[in-house]
This record gives structure tokens, sequence and C-alpha cells, in this order.
């Protein structure tokens, strides 16, 4: 346990705490339940007024834990049913993101987030997805047939394993 680091792959712009924010969730359900120490949870900083500034010093950390270029051991990731994951998602203009590991996105359901973008996303070892939900059965085939059209489609799937319920994978189940 003491060589393992969590970092975020995303984060919605919000208090310490906030319900919204995906670090409170991480923390309540695994974190407080596992030996990690609170230095090896690397929280992104979203609390900053400088969100720019903010997602550069992140990815300065990031490479201090994972190498220059950062490579991640695992990724865990969501897929939505509009084919977003992490805050990458449809029409932001992050998804054009290249020359950076984190970004700032715009206004998405309602709060700004800091995101990591594809190049590293897609240098990670491992990804795993976790999928739930009936509403995700026509998404997950589009990412299963790695459509760029969505996306989640732009991630690299050649080391990512796909857990989903019965319910998001529909006839990949049969």
């Amino acid at each position: 346990w003491e060589r393992i680091h969590v970092v975020q792959v995303d984060e919605r712009a919000a208090p310490a705490g906030h319900p919204d924010r995906n670090l409170t969730n991480l923390r309540q359900n695994l974190l407080e339940h596992s030996p990690i120490r609170p230095e090896q949870i690397h929280a992104m900083p979203v609390e900053s007024p400088d969100l720019d500034g903010a997602a550069r010093q992140y990815a300065s950390q990031l490479g201090e834990i994972a190498g220059s270029p950062p490579m991640l051991d695992l990724v865990h990731l969501g897929l939505g049913p509009d084919g977003h994951t992490a805050s990458l998602v449809p029409g932001e203009p992050v998804l054009n993101v290249t020359g950076v590991d984190v970004a700032v996105t715009g206004v998405y359901q309602g709060r700004r987030r800091m995101t990591l973008t594809y190049p590293i996303i897609n240098r990670a070892r491992r990804i795993l997805w976790l999928v739930t939900g009936n509403e995700k059965v026509g998404t997950l085939l589009r990412l299963h047939k790695g459509d760029p059209s969505i996306p989640a489609g732009r991630i690299l799937q050649d080391r990512a394993v796909i857990f989903a319920d019965r319910a998001a994978a529909g006839d990949l189940a049969a």
C-alpha cells in the first residue's frame, strides 16, 4: 500500500467536502476504508481561484509521481450516456487539447471541471471502465467499437478492461 498513489481523473470546481466533488465520494466509499495514507492522495486543486494555473501545478505533481511524461499504472473511467468520460464531454474544446496532461473545461452540468486529457489517459498502462445502467447500452456498444465520434471512443482500448452490469451490456452480455 505504501507504493500506491491515488490521483484524480477529473474533479468539479466546488468547495472541499462538497457532495458534488468526486473526491468526497472517493473518500467516503473507498479511501476511508483503505490503508492509504493522506499524503498518498493527490487531490486536484479545484478550489484555486486560478484554475488554469492549478491545472499546470497538478500536471507537474503528476510528473513527480509518475515520471516524465507521466505514465499512470491504472486509470479508472466511467461512461456517460452522452459518451463523455472524465470531463471530456461532447463539444468541449478540451477534447482537442494535446499539449498538456491536465486542463480546465467550461461549465458542464453547472460547474467548471479539471480533467486529465487524452495524452495522459492514453499513456496509462491499464484502463478500467466501469459502466452501469441501461441508458448506456448504445454508448457502450459505440465505446466497444472505438467510435471516435464520442469522447470516450478516443480512449485507446488495447490496454482497457470493461466491466459493465447486465443493464449496460445489453446484447454484449449474450
